[in-house]
């Protein structure tokens, strides 16, 4: 009998290869498939198992032709726009199996929950349900915010995962007891958006516009980190990973270098933070609004 390994830190890793050319560096197609194979073979050879993906331009296409052999991972997929109608979401998840080179995925998530609360939601959902009872795929789920009221929508659909996007700077899916909630309807709990756009790792000239006014706060999370001795990149990739409700962690990465810096900082010894207090103050969160540039700023990358 073949001992089991001791649990890793990547285990809750997922991979969600950029290829937006502001990541990604510009290169010829022999280049650019030859460097994303040595991601992907990095994150093989790191224990890393999960690879979510996008139906967004060639990146299925381009994954589908670098896997290595035999491939380790369970890829979940996203579907399209319910706007065009059941019929389209139905073919395009299907043809993004096609593209990557599977026969079945591991999970197809809603990309929207407002598709679900929507007219067509329960259309949508039945066709998903189709979907993963041929065998095509093995989950189904959708992604959420916290204003989207993921409780509700879990509650109403009973998805097998539900992908929330949470990170330090925005904590409120773990202290408004979302996560809880969704944990106690046994829904299994990706966390998205774990770094927060990057704006930790960028100083206050390089801060966009619309986030000037959390400059100061910003500045004084990355002091208190500094002085912990603690870089930007283990924090975010703590705090995510610490929360127990939290099955998979999706961290967006452009390069090899890029994912070789994200494994060492996961089996970075967990920094003991006061987390509370790295967030962004709860009631501007909140004053900024649901809507607001900044809001969504902060939520808004994996």
């Amino acid at each position: 009998m073949i001992p089991s390994r001791a649990p890793s830190p990547v285990d809750k890793l997922a991979l969600a290869v950029v290829h937006q050319p502001d990541r990604a560096i510009p290169a010829p197609a022999g280049a650019r498939e030859e460097s994303l194979r040595l991601l992907l073979q990095t994150a093989a050879d790191s224990g890393i198992t999960r690879v979510a993906t996008k139906p967004d331009g060639d990146g299925e296409r381009w994954l589908g032709q670098a896997w290595p052999f035999p491939s380790p991972f369970q890829v979940s997929v996203r579907t399209v726009s319910v706007s065009d109608g059941v019929d389209r979401v139905e073919a395009r998840a299907r043809r993004s199996l096609e593209r990557l080179g599977l026969p079945r995925g591991d999970l197809l998530l809603v990309s929207s929950a407002a598709d679900l609360a929507g007219a067509e939601g329960r259309a949508l959902w039945d066709r998903l349900l189709a979907l993963k009872d041929r065998g095509l795929y093995r989950r189904i789920g959708f992604c959420a915010t916290v204003e989207d009221g993921p409780g509700l929508l879990a509650r109403r659909f009973q998805p097998d995962v539900v992908q929330l996007k949470c990170n330090l700077l925005d904590q409120r899916a773990q202290h408004s007891g979302v996560l809880s909630e969704l944990a106690a309807l046994d829904v299994a709990i990706h966390a998205s958006s774990v770094f927060a756009d990057g704006l930790l790792f960028m100083s206050g000239e390089a801060l966009p516009l619309e986030m000037h006014r959390y400059g100061p706060t910003l500045s004084r999370i990355r002091r208190r980190l500094a002085e912990a001795r603690v870089d930007p990149m283990q924090a975010t990739l703590a705090y995510a990973m610490g929360l127990p409700e939290v099955s998979a962690v999706v961290a967006s990465i452009a390069s090899a270098a890029e994912l070789r810096a994200v494994i060492a900082a996961a089996h970075a010894q967990t920094p003991d933070l006061d987390w509370a207090s790295m967030q962004l103050e709860p009631a501007t969160i909140a004053a900024a609004g649901p809507h607001s540039q900044g809001r969504g700023r902060i939520s808004s990358a994996a």
